[in-house]
């Protein structure tokens, strides 16, 4: 499908989601900010990737790609999609075009692969969340700490604070 239409797709628990608006420059740029303030204060054996490597949880049919995961250097050195298992992190922008794969899909994927802390950050409206401790319930694992920020506050993904002042915005579109 990726030869023929335009877009990104990502294997979900449901199914096959696809985005067919590629990331704005607003969403790159959003992408570039947090990935140089996580690096900013991490140590140096992790790295805040934003390339094109998917995570894939083979028993649970689950491949997808967030657009920045905090991993370590050495588990990046790998045949195939990256082991969610090797993750700290993933960090999402939202889209535009497909807000609920962020914050429903991804909510419950992510937790389903084992990521143990998950950032959402929200363009459209300058605010954003992150969703930590795992636990189990009876539909599977589950996020069960959701911290809400609004840009401009200081924000914590893991063990590391960065700044949101100076995130950009979407446009409105009429």
């Amino acid at each position: 499908m990726g030869d023929t239409l335009s877009g990104t797709f990502e294997i979900t628990w449901e199914g096959i989601v696809h985005d067919p608006v590629s990331p704005n420059g607003r969403h790159e740029l959003t992408r570039a900010l947090l990935r140089r303030h996580l690096e900013k204060v991490m140590p140096d054996e992790l790295l805040a990737h934003s390339g094109t490597s998917d995570m894939e949880d083979e028993p649970e049919a689950i491949l997808r790609h967030p657009d920045v995961m905090v991993i370590a250097w050495e588990d990046l050195d790998t045949e195939g999609s990256i082991d969610p298992r090797t993750v700290l992190a993933a960090i999402e922008i939202v889209s535009r075009s497909n807000p609920d794969n962020d914050w429903v899909g991804k909510v419950r994927d992510y937790a389903l692969m084992g990521i143990p802390v998950y950032a959402v950050f929200d363009p459209r409206t300058g605010t954003g969340a992150v969703f930590t401790d795992i636990h189990p319930t009876p539909a599977g694992p589950r996020y069960a700490t959701r911290k809400d920020f609004v840009y401009g506050e200081n924000v914590t993904i893991a063990e590391w604070t960065i700044p949101t002042q100076g995130l950009p915005l979407y446009g409105r579109t009429t």
